[in-house]
């Protein structure tokens, strides 16, 4: 007799970071909390003016009216996100400022600081790797996450770890989330949106009639603005009226492959897996500097950031076992352009003296008599390393003993 495990019910997670743009602004500005607020419309100079009016006190501190206001707004831009109260009126994401500005001109309006929201993606994204490690990375600000396996993954139908996650992020960022847990990824990013903010959404199988076929086919990610049309002009409203119909008639009006896939969605069927990673294009590492530096002046301390990014990729490339032939270096100069040069090997390497040496080439090849920003290293046309036929595999070169940055350039008259 034998004893097959069964294998417990499918029970996969979307996660979606509440009006995340907007969030990571009122931690620096938590007297704008329960205001409308909208994120957008360029470049961040409306807050450093407010800041140094109110140089002498904490950001916390500056007065509410003291922010700029939507109706004051005037330009091309479009909203990224709009905090709960801002919504109410109607404002959302990817709508045109000037637009916006009729519904709730009261709003305040605040630049996008995409280095801090990067930063607190990395975060959270962090945290919940370390309690359920099987992530899909689904953009800036969601997830998928398969709990089926993970300690409480099953219990009230993912519900405890779901509350843990959340909990976790808070605790990790002062941030707040939504989670919908369901059988499977398409119906866990509706229910997602089921109890924003803040909430947590449990679906199983049994509840598809009763939780999802009431909702506008719309939600149904896959289904755009231009089937919505059709749906409607062929009096198809709901979810449900979607499932009512054959999966034949379908096909005959919508097409073999979407008619059938909308039968499957209304049905709550879908089997992708949760995909944590993709194969890489490519490996980087870069550092933006405290000060601008200048390659001459400079010179030893830059030298020794170089020198280090490229032994921090090739130790990258050997933790996940990749081997490349494209070397590349990124300089972004003191008026923030931005300046690439490659240049790839005839041998595939995870050497960090060979990457540097080929990195250093291609510095040759950027004017280096402006201030620097940010440096940094990039490896790319990626191999696994245990795939390529030995002649492939990188030599191996004894390490350079010098840190300098542009050794036996730096002293030139024309850097490039």
């Amino acid at each position: 007799m034998h004893n097959e495990r069964v294998s417990p019910p499918r029970r996969i997670a979307h996660l979606d970071m509440d009006a995340f743009f907007a969030s990571v602004e009122l931690l620096r500005y938590p007297q704008l909390k329960g205001l409308p607020v909208v994120i957008g419309g360029g470049r961040r100079k409306v807050d450093e003016i407010v800041r140094q009016r109110f140089a002498d006190r904490p950001l916390s501190q500056i007065p509410a009216d003291a922010f700029p206001l939507l109706k004051d707004y005037v330009g091309r831009g479009v909203i990224t996100t709009a905090t709960y109260p801002a919504r109410q009126f109607g404002v959302g994401s990817a709508m045109g400022m000037m637009k916006a500005a009729k519904l709730c001109p009261q709003a305040i309006v605040l630049p996008v600081d995409f280095e801090e929201v990067r930063r607190f993606s990395r975060t959270f994204k962090a945290v919940i790797r370390d309690i359920a490690p099987v992530v899909e990375d689904r953009g800036i600000d969601e997830v998928f996450v398969d709990f089926t396996d993970v300690p409480g993954g099953q219990r009230e139908g993912g519900r405890v770890l779901a509350r843990l996650i959340q909990k976790s992020i808070f605790d990790a960022t002062g941030l707040t989330c939504s989670i919908g847990v369901a059988p499977n990824k398409l119906i866990a990013k509706m229910a997602s949106e089921f109890n924003k903010p803040n909430g947590i959404s449990i679906v199983h199988e049994a509840d598809v009639q009763t939780k999802i076929w009431p909702l506008a086919v719309r939600k149904i990610n896959g289904i755009g603005p231009k089937s919505e049309v059709k749906l409607h002009a062929l009096h198809i409203h709901t979810i449900g009226d979607l499932a009512a119909q054959s999966r034949e008639w379908l096909v005959d009006n919508f097409g073999a492959a979407y008619g059938a896939w909308m039968h499957d969605a209304a049905w709550g069927r879908d089997d992708r897996p949760v995909v944590t990673e993709s194969e890489p294009v490519s490996m980087s590492r870069e550092t933006t500097f405290e000060r601008d530096l200048h390659a001459v002046r400079d010179r030893a301390e830059l030298g020794a950031i170089f020198t280090d990014l490229c032994t921090r990729v090739a130790e990258d490339l050997r933790r996940k076992g990749y081997v490349g032939r494209t070397i590349g270096v990124k300089l972004r100069y003191d008026d923030f352009r931005i300046a690439t040069r490659d240049q790839t090997l005839d041998h595939y390497t995870d050497d960090a003296a060979t990457i540097r040496r080929a990195a250093g080439q291609c510095l040759k090849r950027v004017d280096l008599r402006q201030k620097l920003r940010l440096l940094g290293v990039r490896v790319g046309k990626l191999a696994k390393a245990g795939s390529l036929p030995a002649p492939e595999a990188a030599p191996r070169v004894a390490a350079e003993p010098t840190p300098d940055l542009f050794h036996g350039l730096a002293g030139t008259q024309d850097f490039r």
